[in-house]
């Protein structure tokens, strides 16, 4: 890490886009913090080393793209072009099929998970290809490796974020501009805290942090964060449907509700 690393984080007013935030204010970065609650921004940057003076707060909604251009056009006049994008913006909720009132909750989840981690790019795409460098960083899920009961919006989502990021990393392969998808297990965030079932090898946000830069600074196309559950996730994986099925069609769900 370089004392004057650029870093645009969305979802930067809680959770993991704090501590992501926490983690590159500490090396020296210039923080673009990006967040529809630009109360709990103003609050937070006064928290970071350097405060307003080396951070950026950005108010803005993943899903309106004009609002995310007019982000990256304000963060890149003041510190230049970032050397790392983190689209980290990201709602949860329980949703079923069965229930019309869902509807809203589904497609507001597919909006804010598969379209915000386009529209938080695709300001930056071009450039990045002409500077020949720079990271684009897509948080997914290890949710998305298998459907979970009751959590089809979310399932759904985080699966083509995988493949939107996947895609991407194809498009770019030789251009100098690494595409990394960080798959987290559980984190201790106010997302997880409302499920109602048991969440092995869970991390403090921090450490999960940490450990997402790590792979970030490597340029690793995919990291499963913490590595226990990548072998879950193998494991998943390779179970075959009826197996799965049995296994998954009893287990708790998360609740139903306003997204989270």
């Amino acid at each position: 890490m370089t004392t004057d690393l650029r870093v645009f984080i969305t979802g930067a007013s809680s959770g993991i886009g704090q501590a992501l935030a926490r983690h590159y204010a500490a090396q020296g970065a210039n923080v673009g913090l990006v967040a529809r609650r630009v109360g709990l921004l103003d609050e937070f940057v006064a928290e970071l080393p350097g405060g307003a003076d080396r951070h950026m707060v950005l108010a803005a909604d993943v899903t309106d793209a004009t609002a995310m251009r007019h982000a990256a056009q304000r963060y890149i006049a003041r510190f230049g072009l970032p050397d790392i994008v983190i689209a980290n913006a990201g709602i949860s909720v329980g949703t079923l099929t069965g229930e019309p009132g869902d509807a809203p909750a589904f497609e507001a989840v597919l909006r804010t998970n598969v379209l915000g981690m386009f529209l938080t790019f695709q300001p930056f795409v071009t450039m990045m290809q002409s500077r020949g460098n720079g990271r684009l960083v897509g948080i997914s899920s290890v949710a998305g490796v298998r459907g979970l009961p009751g959590a089809g919006a979310y399932s759904a989502s985080k699966a083509a974020a995988s493949r939107y990021l996947e895609s991407l990393r194809v498009e770019l392969a030789g251009t100098g501009v690494k595409v990394v998808d960080i798959r987290p297990g559980y984190i201790a965030t106010p997302m997880t805290a409302v499920n109602p079932y048991s969440m092995p090898f869970i991390l403090q946000p921090d450490e999960a942090a940490r450990r997402f830069a790590r792979a970030i600074a490597a340029g690793r196309s995919q990291a499963t964060i913490p590595w226990q559950m990548g072998i879950v996730a193998r494991g998943l994986a390779a179970l075959p449907n009826w197996l799965h099925t049995a296994l998954f069609s009893r287990a708790k769900r998360k609740p139903r509700g306003l997204p989270l």
